[in-house]
């Protein structure tokens, strides 16, 4: 009798968790989806911020050194404003189309990265469609119902004691 009442205790468990977890999943399927999508966006938000923390950090450097040198605005302003140097005696290099195209591709790749679409797992995507959702329900609702009328201790009976 205590094996009997040990196998209904094990395939009432079994049963009764698999029927709740199937049934929280069917109806929590969009919260589960949702909080990938938020997932994804906070991903992309801390990316961005650390963007723009190395931005920033590049921008206070250079304040920093057109404080401590002066002449360093003069030696970019004519880069920086497309001029002419008014330096005479000093050759400047000049950068081939080649490369300059090569150099904007790279910028205009890097500056115009789509954002990526947010990885939802291939069950929750199977799980999500309504037909198999529905599906989901009525089997989690049935294994619930199977457990608890086929594997709970019936009312009756009850080991009779002495007396």
């Amino acid at each position: 009798m205590l094996r009997q009442g040990i196998f209904h205790l094990f395939f009432f468990a079994v049963f009764f968790s698999i029927g709740a977890l199937s049934l929280g999943v069917a109806v929590l399927c969009d919260d589960f989806v949702q909080y990938c999508h938020n997932k994804h966006l906070v991903r992309q938000a801390e990316l961005s911020v650390q963007q723009l923390k190395a931005l920033n950090a590049d921008y206070d450097g250079l304040l920093e050194q057109l404080e401590k040198n002066p002449d360093l605005l003069k030696r970019i302003a004519p880069v920086t404003l497309g001029t002419e140097p008014a330096d005479p005696c000093t050759i400047y290099p000049k950068a081939r189309a080649e490369e300059l195209a090569v150099a904007r591709k790279a910028l205009v790749e890097q500056t115009d990265r789509e954002p990526t679409e947010a990885t939802i797992p291939a069950w929750l995507q199977r799980c999500s469609e309504p037909t198999k959702r529905i599906a989901l329900f009525i089997a989690g609702a049935g294994l619930i119902l199977i457990s608890l009328v086929c594997f709970t201790p019936e009312p009756g009976l009850k080991e009779s004691g002495r007396g």
